[in-house]
This record gives C-alpha cells, sequence and structure tokens, in this order.
C-alpha cells in the first residue's frame, strides 16, 4: 500500500512543501529506508517512529517499507518528519483511512513514547499551509505560534495516539486561535529606562535623533563614562513593533529555535549583544544549511557591538552589506538563502587603547601611532555607513549623585512616534519609511535647506573638510531634527546641531 500525505521543510525562513510518500511493499525482506536527500536526523527518524509506533501499540509491519521525501533535490534536516512518516505507516497498514490524510499538513518529533516534541519554523510551516489551503497539525508546544497565522486552522497535536484518533474521526480536536490584537496591545514594560542614566544629556538627545530616524550611532568615551547603558537603552525609545515586523521576526527566532516556551510572537524589538570573539559566520549567517546569524536575530530592532575595535576586521566587514541592503544573503552548494536583517546598529567603543584620550581627569599612555591603528581596526566603508558619531564623556560627580530624575523613555518615545509618522507620511509613496533609508533623490527632494543653512554647510564644508558621504549623512540628520521639531523646513539650528554629530569627520 502506498499513502501520501504533506510535510514542510525548511530552507532560510521559508517553508517548502514536501511530500512524504510511505510504501509497504507485500513481500520480500524487512526494512526501511528513507530516500529523498535526508539527514542524519532525518535518518534516525526510523528508529524513532519504529520504536513510537510499537510503544503505543501498534503493529510494525515486518515488510520493506520505503519512505520518498520530495523533492528528491531538497535537503532535508531536522526531525520534524517523524509524525507524517509515522501517519504515513499507520495509513498505509490501514490504520487510518487514506482521505483523512488530505486537507492536512504535519510536522512534529516523535519521542519513543508516542509524544510529540516542538520542531522549529512552525510560523513559516502555518503561512505555507494556508497558501496550500491546507489544515495544519502541529506540536502542541508550537500551535500557539503557528495559530498567529490568519486564515489557517491549526490543531495542538500532544501525542501520536491522539493524532490517530483525531484523522479516525474518533476525536474532535479544538482549533487553537490567539488574539494576535491582545498579543500586540500587551504592555512593553522594558527593564530598562532613559532615565535611569544621570548626565550625558547630550548624548541621549543623539540617541533621540537616532531613533526618530532610524540611525546608525557610534558612541566613543573613556571607559565607565556611560556608553552601554545609553545603548542598552536605545530600544525603549524605538516605536513599538508593528504586526508585520513581528511576524517577519518571529520567523528569523523560529528558524533558529529561539522561540521561549509559550511565546508565541515576538511583541518587542530585539536587542542582540554578541561577544566580539563572534566569528563572521555566527554574525552574517552560514553553516552548510544555511541559518540566520545576529544581524537577523537582530531585523527590526537593534544590534550593539560593545568594544567595536575589538571584533576581527572581517567580522566588521561583512556588516557592509547588510547596513545598505537590509538584507544579507548566504550562498552554500546546496542552496542561496536570503535572510531579513534591517536593523539598528549601535556601536561603543574607547577613543584610544588606555581609553583615556582627551579626558581631562586622567592621563592617556598611547601613542599617536597607538591610537591611529586603534581607530583604523574600524575600516572607513563601515564608519561611512554609521551616521552618528558622539562623545560620552566621563560625568562629573554632582551630576551623579544629583536626586532629579531626567525625562523617562516615554516621553522621548513621544517625540519618536510623533517623528516616524511624519516620515511615513513623506516617504511612505516611495517605499521608504524613515530617514535613514532616503538615497539621493530622496535628499535632494526633502532635504533641501533654508538659505541660511546652506550657507552654513557650505561653510562647514570648507573648514572642516567634510567629505560628500559627510555631507549626505548631516543633511539626512538635519532632516530628522527639524521632524522632531515638527519643521517643515531646514534651518540654521538644525543643521549646526546635525554637524555636531559628525565628530570624527571633524578630526577629533
Amino acid at each position: 500500500m502506498l499513502a501520501k500525505l504533506l510535510s514542510a521543510a525548511m530552507l532560510g525562513i521559508d517553508a517548502l512543501p514536501v511530500e512524504v510518500e510511505v510504501d509497504i511493499a507485500g513481500r520480500g525482506l524487512p526494512h526501511f529506508t528513507v530516500v529523498g536527500l535526508p539527514d542524519a536526523a532525518v535518518k534516525e527518524s526510523r528508529d524513532r517512529v519504529k520504536a513510537a509506533l510499537k510503544n503505543v501499540g501498534f503493529n510494525f509491519p515486518l515488510k520493506p517499507i520505503t519512505v520518498n521525501l520530495a523533492p528528491a533535490d531538497l535537503k532535508k534536516e531536522g526531525s520534524c518528519f517523524d509524525l507524517p512518516i509515522a501517519l504515513g505507516l499507520a495509513a498505509a497498514e490501514g490504520a487510518v483511512p487514506m482521505e483523512a490524510l488530505d486537507g492536512y499538513l504535519f510536522s512534529g518529533e516523535l519521542s519513543l513514547d508516542g509524544r510529540i516534541k516542538s520542531v522549529r519554523g512552525a510560523l513559516s510551516m502555518a503561512i505555507l499551509a494556508r497558501n496550500k489551503k491546507r489544515k495544519l497539525i502541529v506540536p502542541e508546544a508550537n500551535a500557539r505560534e503557528a495559530a498567529v497565522v490568519e486564515g489557517v486552522e491549526v490543531y495542538a497535536a500532544r501525542s501520536l495516539p491522539q493524532v490517530l484518533s483525531l484523522l479516525r474521526g474518533e476525536e474532535q480536536a479544538e482549533q487553537v486561535i490567539v488574539e494576535v490584537a491582545s498579543l500586540m496591545e500587551r504592555t512593553r514594560h522594558h527593564v530598562h529606562d532613559l532615565s535611569d542614566v544621570k548626565g550625558q544629556e547630550h548624548a541621549k538627545r543623539a540617541l533621540e535623533v537616532a531613533a526618530a530616524g532610524g540611525h546608525n550611532v557610534l558612541l566613543m568615551g573613556p571607559p565607565g563614562a556611560g556608553k552601554t547603558m545609553l545603548s542598552k537603552r536605545l530600544h525603549t525609545i524605538l516605536p513599538p513593533i508593528g504586526f508585520e515586523e513581528a511576524v517577519e521576526t518571529t520567523r528569523v527566532h523560529s528558524v533558529a529555535g529561539l522561540l521561549r516556551g509559550k511565546e508565541s510572537l515576538i511583541d518587542k524589538r530585539p536587542f542582540r549583544t554578541p561577544h566580539h570573539t563572534i566569528s563572521d559566520v555566527a554574525l552574517i549567517g552560514g553553516g552548510q544549511v544555511p541559518r540566520p546569524g545576529e544581524v537577523s536575530l537582530a531585523n527590526n530592532g537593534v544590534l550593539f557591538l560593545d568594544e567595536l575595535p575589538e571584533f576581527k576586521r572581517s567580522v566588521l566587514e561583512v556588516l557592509r552589506q547588510p547596513i545598505e541592503d537590509g538584507e544579507v544573503t548566504v550562498s552554500r552548494a546546496i542552496a542561496s538563502v536570503t535572510f531579513p536583517a534591517k536593523f539598528m546598529l549601535v556601536a561603543a567603543m574607547n577613543p584610544c587603547p588606555c581609553g583615556y584620550h582627551g579626558d581631562p581627569k586622567h592621563e592617556c599612555t598611547c601613542t599617536g601611532g597607538q591610537i591611529h591603528r586603534y581607530r583604523s581596526r574600524i575600516s572607513g566603508p563601515l564608519m561611512d555607513r554609521i551616521d552618528i558619531h558622539i562623545e560620552v564623556p566621563a560625568v562629573p560627580y554632582k551630576k551623579l549623585s544629583d536626586d532629579r530624575v531626567g525625562e523617562s523613555s516615554g516621553e522621548v518615545l513621544e517625540r519618536v512616534i510623533q517623528a516616524r509618522e511624519v516620515q511615513r507620511e513623506r516617504l511612505g509613496a516611495e517605499g521608504v519609511f524613515s530617514n535613514s533609508e532616503m538615497r539621493s533623490r530622496h535628499i535632494k527632494k526633502f532635504c533641501r535647506p533654508e538659505d541660511d543653512a546652506e550657507k552654513l554647510m557650505e561653510a562647514a564644508v570648507g573648514k572642516l573638510g567634510l567629505s560628500a558621504r559627510a555631507y549626505t549623512r548631516i543633511l539626512k540628520l538635519a532632516r530628522t531634527i527639524a521632524d522632531l521639531d515638527s519643521e517643515e523646513s531646514i534651518k540654521t539650528h538644525h543643521v549646526s546641531e546635525a554637524i555636531q554629530y559628525r565628530t570624527l569627520d571633524r578630526g577629533l
């Protein structure tokens, strides 16, 4: 007998349909073969399926068994094919009606006692099931994640006997329903708040401008000045994540196997902080079967690189493409996969190896050559992609001991959201949603300063020796500052403030 049912394989963050064909021959020596380019985990499913079926009371057939996973040229990996293979065997033996398998997409890992364990990529499988007009049966641990997708019926699978009873019509399973609106309206409480930071008003203002325009930031200052503390509070002033962004981000985390417990949708912007010893593959993504890296796990959120010059040069250089394109393509022999990578880069560094260059209270022990080599670890092309360079000086004692509480993240967030709305109305028709994404034609159209501001720009370019890239960065920043002030035109004080955020262009 031959049984056919539908499952899915993951490629990047997309689920691709896989037809599971199970054939039990009437004659021949007993064997159990899985074909269709399976990896080691799929090949091992033979033993898991055999033990699970026996332990739930099913008489495992001692006949030639062939399982084909089609298409045969698509690499199959993971344990998600355990459940469909077991159901195919049951159907081929007549324990389940063949027609009962139609209309479903199955996925799940079997334990030896018949329980069904979680799999990766359930959200993407739900999208595939909707597109194929199929109902979806996934492990109970993944059901809420899959049910976030509208237009598909999702059923939770707890054990193999329960699924068999469902397909025989002996048991009525309840559809898993998730109230998406309530998920997105949950209180987004942050552990950190911008009001925790004492002093550093100039740096806080720079972070506000960065959040309002989606600009990348580099914080430079001595040890203990508060660079890391400020960076960890940036995501508290970013606009709340939208539903489409949340689904895209959740798909990446689901494929990477990073969704926690009952978490069905990531409702906060991610904040990723890889260590400086990270490899380029771990940062950008890769592996024999491509998996998302830190730049994709930070999608629609913040990627924070502390001690930026300590990262390997090769690691930093791979950041250039995702920063520019908002996605990263990983090519391997078996496939070429594109992962989303729309993130804000926030980096922190000391001004020199000892950390005290320019500090009035500590003597710097570094030579000019050492400082130059230290800063040269960050290439010019990467630095060009960072809009804001801001100095973070040491905080004086009076401000540290001051009991007054500064502006909270919530107050700053209101201004950021208002500025983002202005940008969306202005640029939405162009397919651009923040000032940092503007191209040359957008800058010419929307970033023309007033006459006095134009003269200031001309003087700054001449006296400070600013490059063409620095010029366009200043115009983008000035546009964002004007949006925060609800000004239609770019005025002199907007340009003046923007110039202050290009510290390294001024040779300081």
